[in-house]
């Protein structure tokens, strides 16, 4: 199961290169993003450009920004194979993945990261996505899959994630983009 709610820019207000006021499911913590329909056309990502398979009608962009960030703040399970005693015990992995990317050359990019916190609120490990470089898109308009993967921090009780989308070159729109966001849990069984 998913934990990151609207990780795919699906809910609440959006479809347009306008900047939204609100996002479903995240705290907006600087800037205002967009939630820009893959139909918008205007040089933004197209159903045609690379991108996830089975994408939605929309993604996130970072608005008109120079950064633009989002935050959600995840609860990990109490109880059940991915709870808190499996995760005591090193059985639990996680996996962040998202597709990431940005415009053509420019280098306007986007990091998606978790941070997973213990029942005081301390930081006990942090996992890092990102930005895709436009040489990794081959200086094309895409989105590129990015995945980390390891075990949950024993003591983790919490996990935050993080979405910053950072402005590096001229022009007024944050081009930053991503798309199905995703942090999920699995029990291994054994010790990791």
């Amino acid at each position: 199961m998913n934990l990151v709610v609207n990780g795919d820019a699906e809910s609440g207000p959006g479809g347009s290169a306008e900047p939204v006021t609100s996002v479903t499911g995240w705290e907006m913590r600087e800037g205002a993003p967009a939630l820009i329909a893959y139909s918008y056309g205007g040089g933004y990502p197209t159903a045609a450009d690379p991108g996830p398979a089975a994408r939605g009608s929309r993604f996130f962009s970072g608005g008109n920004s120079p950064l633009t960030a989002l935050v959600q703040d995840i609860a990990l399970p109490a109880q059940g194979t991915t709870g808190h005693a499996a995760i005591d015990t090193g059985r639990v992995r996680y996996t962040l993945a998202g597709w990431l990317g940005g415009y053509a050359t420019q280098e306007d990019g986007v990091r998606l990261s978790v941070e997973f916190r213990d029942a005081k609120g301390t930081p006990v490990a942090l996992s890092v996505l990102g930005p895709v470089t436009a040489a990794e898109r081959q200086s094309r308009t895409a989105l590129v899959a990015r995945t980390a993967s390891a075990a949950v921090p024993p003591g983790a009780r919490t996990a935050r994630v993080l979405l910053v989308f950072t402005r590096t070159g001229g022009g007024t729109s944050n081009d930053g983009y991503a798309d199905a966001l995703s942090l999920t849990l699995t029990a291994t069984g054994g010790l990791t």
